[in-house]
This record gives structure tokens, C-alpha cells and sequence, in this order.
């Protein structure tokens, strides 16, 4: 027995030390907690003694209730995880020797020099390693169009809008929780949201930079360009490659995680995918400077160029608005004090000035009804005749019994047929044709000339040979 009980006293010793050296203290009560977990259950269950001389299932069940709360105590105590994203970590590594404190990156320059060096010329500012995974990786190899139909939950603002006055109508909320939150949650990274065959990073990175050549044929993917950055002020030199595209970045102007905290959890998946993908939401900038700002709003980060700051404020602006976001009180504050500065500086909008004709919408013809077919006209029945020859004069005969047409007088022979063969009342005759005027006969010429027929021709009536006496077929000529 004590043999078997040093036996597991070793094993849950040797538990507990792996647990210290993998996690430390809270790798340690944890690893104590399970062994504690095992060993109650162990005595609960099967009411024998532990080798820990546990008696009793009350014994056994008050040790296994204290290792769970050992349990969650020693969960309590692991460090959050501070991996960083590839891309963020070579960005990290690059930058570090670079690092100084970060007021001198307030010092640059307002505007970029117009003849600036294609080299990077950005003043070196300190770049802590992030522990937010708010920023994107670099585009892959393929291009993956986005499912859905990812469009905002509101219009952008109308234009010629202020930027103070848009300010005003946005909520003025605490910060949520960011339970749940993950880069996921806004769609895979830098998918083809407007199906232009090209992922949105190339989009904006073909929009933000210039002298840009590109991997082939196709102008998508970038392969070089010079970014004039807006953020530092500086001119960034841009080369595609897995060590060297991290210099310049695509900074989300309100950062994902931000907007998650503010509204963004509430909105569809699809709201979400174009919130993430917005171009006015999306700027090109210095790497560096885009992993200092990590996930900060308006009252925790600010660009290093002064002179970019109410235009980065005013898009922020028009961001909330139109994703439905809402502001802190010190991030509202700090955006008011940036922008009441700022000349009266409108938000950023794709709507068209009122000032400018709109192109007329189409007008929707309204179909044409189709036509009424006219009602057939309906020809009265005729009526039964007063005799069978009225029906006739009609042009009815055999009659049958059940058209309105019938009669029963006229059916002599009760057969249900009326006026069989015609008229049934004797037709008057038809009257006989006259006889033509007998020929007049004349006695002689002196008749004819005296009847005023003279001369009288051959085939007249009256006319005799014996009247052409010189047979030329003229009588009583003489």
C-alpha cells in the first residue's frame, strides 16, 4: 500500500513540475487542481480511501469541488496570448532597429516633398509590438470574390455635409465588450468585393501609390510603386516580396476591432465583409506607423502628420455614419477638438453635390392593359312564327321542338317538327303570265298606212310578203 501511494504521490509531483515549467504558476495550480480533480472523483465514487488518505464520499467530493475552483483560478492566472500575424511580425522585426521615442514621429513634416526620393524617407517613430490582430495580412496568391452581397447598412453621407455637424448625429455610447471578437468575423482578408477581378489590397495600393508596375499584364497586382504617405508625411518606396511588402500597409481609418466594440457586432456578416473592404475606410500607409496605431480611435491615436488630421478625423466620421457606429465621450471630444480647427472640412462621400444635375433615373413605363375583348353581340332567338311561311320568308324549316323557333300549331303531325318541307299554308299561285297582243292583221297597204304603220318592215308585227311588192323587205313604201 504505501508503496503504490508513492508511486502516485511521484507521478502527480512530476505533473506538477511539467505544469510549472511549461506555464508557470498557473501551469502549476492547474496541474495540481486536475491531480486533486482525479483523486476526489476517485474517493467520491468508490467510497475507498485515496492516497492522500481521503475517507468518505463527502471528503471526496469537497476535494474535487476545491480543484475546480483551483482550476479556474489558475486559468485566471495564464498570460494572454500575444502571438502576433506574420505579416506583423516581420514588420515588427524590420522596424525595430528604426525605433525611437515616439514624439520625434510628431516633428514630420506637414506636407510630402514633392521631389522626394523614391527611398523610404519616413521619420522613425517607435513601434511597440501590437497585441491587437487588427491588421490584415498580406494578399495571397489567388483572388477570392466575396460571397454574398456585402453592402453597407446606410448611405453615405449627403454631400456638402460638415464633418462637425455629422459628428453631432452619431451615438455617444461606452465601450462593448469585445467578447467574440475575430479577424474572421469581417470576411477573409482582402477579398474581391467588386468582382473587378483584383483582391481589395492591389485595389488600393493601384488607387494610393504612383510609378506603379505591376507583376504582369493584368494591372493588378502591384509588383512597385512610391506611396506618398498621408500619415508620416514621407515617401515610401513600395517592392513586392515576402520581406519587403509589409513597408507598406492598408490601414483600416476605423480600425475593425474599434468597430467591433462600437456597432459592428450588431451588423449582418455581409455589413461586416464591406466595412472591411470599404475604400473609405481603407488608406495605404507607412507599415510601421499602421502597427503603432494597432486598433486605437480618435482619442488614443492621431496621424503623426498634423496636417492630415482632419481629413483622417472627417473619414472616420463618415465612416460611423455609415456603417451605424457609435463614439466614446473622449473619442467624440477628441474628434471635436480636431475638427473645430479644421475650416468647416466636409466628410469624404460618394453622394453627388445637389449643385450638380444627377443623371435621370429610368422612368418605369407602366405596361400596357391588355386589350378587352369586345362582348359578342347576342342575336336574339327569333320568335315562333305566325305560319310556316313567315318561317320561310325567315329561312327556317323543320323546325324542332325545343328551338325557339317551335310551334306546336305548326307541327300537323305531331312529329316535333315544325314545318316540315316548307310553308304549311297554301301559297298563293303565281300569276299566270300574261299573253302577249295578238299580231294586227292588215287587209291591205291602205289598212297599214291608215293604222299610221307605213312603212311596215319585215319581222313587225302586221307585216305581210304581199306588202313588198318589190321584195326589199320594206312594205307599203309607195
Amino acid at each position: 500500500m504505501q508503496r503504490s501511494t508513492a508511486v502516485v504521490a511521484g507521478v502527480a509531483l512530476f505533473l506538477v513540475v511539467v505544469g510549472l515549467i511549461v506555464g508557470g504558476l498557473s501551469g502549476g495550480i492547474i496541474m495540481a487542481a486536475v491531480v486533486a480533480l482525479v483523486t476526489g472523483l476517485y474517493t467520491a465514487v468508490t467510497n475507498r480511501p485515496s492516497w492522500v488518505r481521503l475517507n468518505g464520499r463527502k471528503a471526496g467530493a469537497i476535494t474535487a469541488g476545491a480543484s475546480v475552483v483551483a482550476l479556474l483560478i489558475g486559468g485566471a492566472l495564464a498570460p494572454a496570448d500575444e502571438s502576433v500575424p506574420t505579416a506583423v511580425a516581420e514588420q515588427t522585426q524590420e522596424a525595430a532597429p528604426e525605433a525611437t521615442p515616439t514624439t520625434a514621429a510628431s516633428t514630420a513634416p506637414a506636407t510630402p516633398s514633392p521631389s522626394a526620393s523614391p527611398t523610404p524617407t519616413r521619420t522613425p517613430s517607435a513601434t511597440p509590438t501590437p497585441t491587437d490582430a487588427d491588421v490584415a495580412p498580406l494578399d495571397g496568391d489567388a483572388v477570392v470574390d466575396a460571397a454574398g452581397t456585402p453592402r453597407a447598412p446606410a448611405e453615405q453621407p449627403a454631400a456638402n455635409t460638415t464633418a462637425l455637424a455629422l459628428l453631432e448625429t452619431l451615438a455617444i455610447k461606452g465601450r462593448a465588450p469585445k467578447t467574440g471578437y475575430d479577424r474572421e468575423q469581417f470576411g477573409q482578408a482582402w477579398l474581391d468585393v467588386d468582382r473587378n477581378g483584383c483582391d481589395t489590397r492591389n485595389d488600393m495600393l493601384n488607387r494610393d501609390l504612383t510609378d506603379i508596375v505591376h507583376t504582369n499584364s493584368v494591372p493588378c497586382k502591384v509588383q512597385s510603386g512610391v506611396l506618398a504617405d498621408p500619415y508620416t508625411a514621407t515617401s515610401i518606396a513600395f517592392q513586392r516580396g515576402q520581406s519587403t511588402s509589409t513597408k507598406v500597409q492598408i490601414d483600416h481609418v476605423v480600425a475593425l476591432s474599434d468597430a467591433w466594440q462600437k456597432g459592428a457586432q450588431q451588423l449582418t456578416f455581409d455589413q461586416r465583409v464591406a466595412f472591411a473592404n470599404d475604400p473609405l475606410n481603407l488608406q495605404s500607409t507607412d507599415g510601421p506607423t499602421n502597427q503603432q496605431k494597432g486598433a486605437g480611435d480618435a482619442a488614443t491615436w492621431l496621424p503623426p502628420n498634423k496636417g492630415y488630421r482632419c481629413e483622417y478625423v472627417a473619414r472616420q466620421v463618415s465612416v460611423k455614419a455609415t456603417y451605424t457606429l457609435w463614439v466614446t465621450q473622449a473619442e467624440h471630444d477628441a474628434m471635436a477638438r480636431i475638427l473645430s480647427d479644421c475650416n468647416g472640412i466636409l466628410v469624404p462621400t460618394n453622394q453627388m453635390a445637389p449643385s450638380v444635375t444627377a443623371p435621370p433615373e429610368p422612368v418605369e413605363t407602366a405596361p400596357s392593359p391588355e386589350p378587352v375583348p369586345e362582348a359578342p353581340v347576342v342575336v336574339p332567338a327569333p320568335g315562333p312564327f305566325a305560319n310556316c311561311s313567315e318561317a320561310a320568308a325567315a329561312g327556317f324549316s323543320n323546325i324542332p321542338v325545343g328551338s325557339p323557333a317551335y310551334s306546336p300549331d305548326q307541327d300537323g303531325d305531331g312529329d316535333g317538327v315544325a314545318c316540315e318541307g316548307g310553308a304549311s299554308e297554301p301559297v298563293a299561285p303565281a300569276p299566270a303570265p300574261v299573253a302577249p297582243a295578238p299580231a294586227p292583221v292588215y287587209a291591205n297597204c291602205d289598212a297599214v298606212r291608215a293604222a299610221g304603220a307605213a312603212p311596215i318592215y319585215a319581222g313587225t308585227p302586221g307585216f305581210q310578203p304581199k306588202f313588198d311588192r318589190d321584195g326589199d323587205g320594206v312594205g307599203c313604201d309607195s
